[in-house]
C-alpha cells in the first residue's frame, strides 16, 4: 500500500496558490523571492528521490511538462523527475505528452484511493491546490509537508480555506 504525501510551499498566512508564477495570480512568483539554501534544496531532492509516484492536477502537470522535459541536472532530480511514474488527476488532459503519465478521470478520490492501494511507496503531490483540498478533505493525505515562506500575501487559495470546522490532524 502506498503512502500519500503533500508537500507544498506556503506562505506565514496560508496561501498556497501559485508559488511559481506561471499562473494568473497577481501575486504570483512569491516563492522565487527566496533562496531555499542547501537546506531546501536537499529537502526537496530528498523527497523526489524517496518517491515512486508523482500525482499532480492537471494545472501544475501543465507547468512541470512544459519544464521538464528538456532539463538536465549534475543531482539526478531531472532525470528522476521525467522517468518516474506520474498520475495527473483531470476531466479535461486526454494525451498527456510527458512521458510515463496516467491521466486519473472520473471520481478523483476513488481514483486516488485505488491508486494508493496499488503503488508500493511514496506518492508525491506538489503543488496542485484543488487537488490538494480534495485529497484532505477526503482523509487521503498520510502526511502533509509544509516548506514555510516568511512573507504575508493577504489573499490567494489557501490549504485550509476559511470556515473550516476544527479538525485534529494525526
Amino acid at each position: 500500500m502506498g503512502k500519500i504525501v503533500v508537500t507544498e510551499f506556503i506562505s506565514l498566512d496560508g496561501v498556497i496558490e501559485d508559488p511559481g508564477g506561471a499562473e494568473d495570480y497577481s501575486r504570483g512568483g512569491w516563492a522565487f523571492d527566496f533562496d531555499r539554501g542547501a537546506d531546501g534544496d536537499k529537502f526537496k531532492m530528498d523527497e523526489l528521490l524517496e518517491a515512486e509516484a508523482q500525482l499532480l492536477g492537471r494545472v501544475t502537470y501543465e507547468g512541470f511538462a512544459a519544464a521538464w522535459p528538456e532539463r538536465e541536472d549534475e543531482a539526478g532530480f531531472a532525470k528522476k523527475m521525467n522517468e518516474m511514474p506520474k498520475y495527473v488527476a483531470s476531466t479535461t488532459l486526454e494525451r498527456p505528452e510527458w512521458q510515463n503519465t496516467t491521466v486519473l478521470s472520473g471520481d478523483v478520490a476513488a481514483a486516488v484511493a485505488q491508486l494508493r492501494d496499488e503503488v508500493d511507496g511514496v506518492i508525491l503531490l506538489a503543488g496542485s491546490a484543488t487537488l490538494a483540498q480534495t485529497l484532505i478533505e477526503h482523509d487521503l493525505v498520510d502526511e502533509l509537508r509544509l516548506m514555510v515562506f516568511p512573507v504575508l500575501l493577504g489573499e490567494g487559495k489557501r490549504l485550509f480555506p476559511a470556515g473550516e470546522q476544527k479538525r485534529t490532524l494525526k
